[in-house]
């Protein structure tokens, strides 16, 4: 992997609003870096952030790990070692390039079965995909899963999204304490989402994880997904936009 590469994940409980952060921070980064390579990876079986970012998903890598597997049931192995060695460049077609950043979709992974090699050989593919860009920006699925397999084993930058919910926060500090374990992370920190107002931050408790950003619920957001539009469209004082932003500055990445 890109040892200069920046990689920040975003994980957190269902419902929280990890998408609308996560394609906030694409937009901040194509913005204010638009001579780096950005890519955004949708690992979330729902692929919200392609809906979030304005990206029309033709191709997901989950696509062709079930290619290879078919063809493994098939009984074709050497075939199969054949697409094995063409993923690496099958991904480049699930690549979508816009202006500012490139995005791909993990997809809808099944049970791993007995094709965990697969699995891991694609994961590692991720891994040669990234090393390609300065900044990558990972939508993890909710709950704690995929912080152990797939993409979120080598972040630099883990940041746990959370509502002003108790179910929130226990599922960040469970998340941490898991990501203790097996991310190598440099720098993590919280994000305190669809705050209703200000009277209720006292009673947030985050543990021992930095808060980076309180971020107010944001009219905006139920705006523009009703009338179709992107949030990189969003104005830069939009609640969303603006804790990004502090998060990412307090992350020394701004």
């Amino acid at each position: 992997m890109n040892s200069e590469a920046k990689i920040i994940a975003l994980a957190g409980k269902g419902g929280v609003g990890k998408t609308s952060v996560s394609a906030a921070i694409v937009k901040l980064l194509s913005e204010r870096y638009p001579d780096q390579r950005i890519l955004a990876i949708d690992a979330d079986p729902a692929i919200g952030l392609s809906t979030a970012l304005g990206i029309d998903v033709k191709l997901t890598i989950d696509d062709i790990r079930k290619e290879i597997v078919e063809t493994v049931e098939d009984g074709n192995t050497k075939a199969a070692i054949e697409l094995l060695g063409d993923a690496r460049y099958k991904l480049f077609d699930a690549l979508v390039e816009t202006d500012g950043f490139a995005f791909i979709a993990v997809g809808r992974p099944e049970s791993a079965g007995c094709y965990c090699k697969i699995n891991s050989y694609l994961k590692d593919v991720i891994s040669l995909l990234s090393a390609e860009f300065d900044y990558v920006v990972i939508d993890g699925e909710a709950g704690i899963e995929q912080i152990n397999r797939r993409v979120m084993e080598k972040v630099t930058h883990l940041i746990l999204v959370t509502d002003a919910s108790k179910k929130g926060t226990q599922v960040i500090s469970t998340i941490k304490s898991v990501a203790d374990e097996l991310v190598m992370y440099e720098k993590l920190g919280a994000v305190v989402n669809r705050i209703p107002d200000e009277s209720v931050i006292p009673y947030i408790d985050t543990g021992d994880i930095p808060v980076l950003a309180y971020i107010a619920n944001d009219g905006n957001l139920a705006v523009y997904d009703i009338q179709g539009k992107s949030i990189l469209e969003l104005p830069d004082d939009s609640n969303v936009v603006k804790g990004a932003e502090e998060a990412l500055k307090k992350l020394d990445i701004l």
